[in-house]
């Protein structure tokens, strides 16, 4: 079975109610459809009910399962503007402010109701910068207990099973933060191992990675991951993890026991976290295409609750699949 079959009928279980909050856009309509379909989420979609069920009607999309809510017909606007008065006061937001905000702004509305449990998730970024979709998960959802650095992953699944759980790899941060620091590093550790286990359902072996290996080189940027790792050590995490290591030290056996003998990751990690954004990106990129693997992302984490965004170039099924991976991420 395929990691994205996998994926659907664990959320087919779970069955969690997920904001498509870009209801403006064909794409987000027809994957509602089949979403709805598959029956891997309730859907929500955000706007006017009349110029949804036309441009439903229009593209061809069948959307009578999806719930319809219009931030401007909202019995309970009060509560989430007074939520959001309450979360931005320090910055001086008024409640007229805030009532332009969650009357206009979706991507808002839609992760207000995330985070006052009418939903369980949202996925948005077909029509909308990544800035637009994580400024409002990071205001209003803020980021998980003891996680402060919202991060993203990839799960990369390669043809031959050779690396990783049977060619399962999570590569971690390849999206959002350019220049991690040591405890941002050790962050993206953390909420990537969630994801393994919740999304993927992996037990998490994390390899930090660097151009050196358990010492083997001395510089700077070394020292960064040296110091993520002892923050992990500081934390008691219930995951293994191990470093600094370079990468072939992290995935092949034979070499991660020549160069790092008293590590239980070596070898056998199914989690890479990359030391910069530079560095992950790249990394993805090559083992996507010259490897012919599929990259299933960008999942983001470290919220507190759910949110992930899309390409704006993506498809019909990107939606619907990626819909199906955040109600996974949903915690029980």
């Amino acid at each position: 079975m395929s990691l994205i079959n996998s994926i659907k009928n664990n959320a087919r279980e779970k069955l969690r109610t997920i904001v498509l909050p870009e209801s403006e856009d064909e794409r987000v309509l027809k994957a509602a459809q089949q979403v709805l379909e598959d029956k891997t989420a309730n859907i929500i979609l955000i706007g006017n009910e009349e110029t949804i069920k036309a441009d439903a009607q229009k593209c061809g999309a069948s959307i009578d399962g999806a719930k319809i809510v219009d931030p401007k017909n909202f019995d309970d606007i009060d509560r989430y503007v007074n939520e959001l008065v309450e979360l931005r006061k320090s910055k001086g937001l008024t409640k007229e402010e805030a009532t332009q905000i969650m009357t206009t702004e979706p991507r808002f509305f839609g992760c207000m109701m995330v985070r006052l449990k009418d939903a369980d998730g949202l996925v948005a970024g077909s029509n909308s910068p990544t800035a637009d979709v994580l400024r409002a998960a990071i205001q209003v959802i803020k980021t998980a207990p003891g996680i402060n650095t919202v991060s993203s992953t990839f799960v990369m699944e390669t043809k031959d099973g050779e690396f990783g759980d049977n060619g399962l790899i999570l590569f971690a941060d390849c999206a959002v933060l350019p220049d991690p620091t040591s405890e941002q590093l050790a962050d993206i550790a953390a909420s990537t191992a969630a994801t393994a286990k919740n999304v993927v359902g992996l037990d998490p072996r994390v390899a930090m990675l660097s151009f050196s290996t358990m010492g083997s080189a001395k510089h700077p940027l070394v020292s960064k991951v040296q110091e993520a790792v002892e923050i992990l050590k500081s934390r008691n995490v219930d995951f293994k993890f191990d470093g600094e290591m370079q990468a072939d030290a992290a995935i092949i056996p034979s070499i991660g026991a020549k160069k790092a003998p008293e590590s239980k990751v070596a070898g056998n990690a199914n989690i890479l976290v990359f030391p910069d954004l530079q560095s992950g990106n790249i990394g993805y990129k090559l083992v996507q295409r010259f490897a012919k693997a599929d990259a299933h992302g960008p999942i983001v984490q470290g919220l507190a609750k759910p949110v992930n965004d899309l390409s704006r170039g993506c498809s019909v099924e990107d939606i619907a699949n990626l819909v199906a991976i955040t109600a996974t991420q949903v915690e029980d």
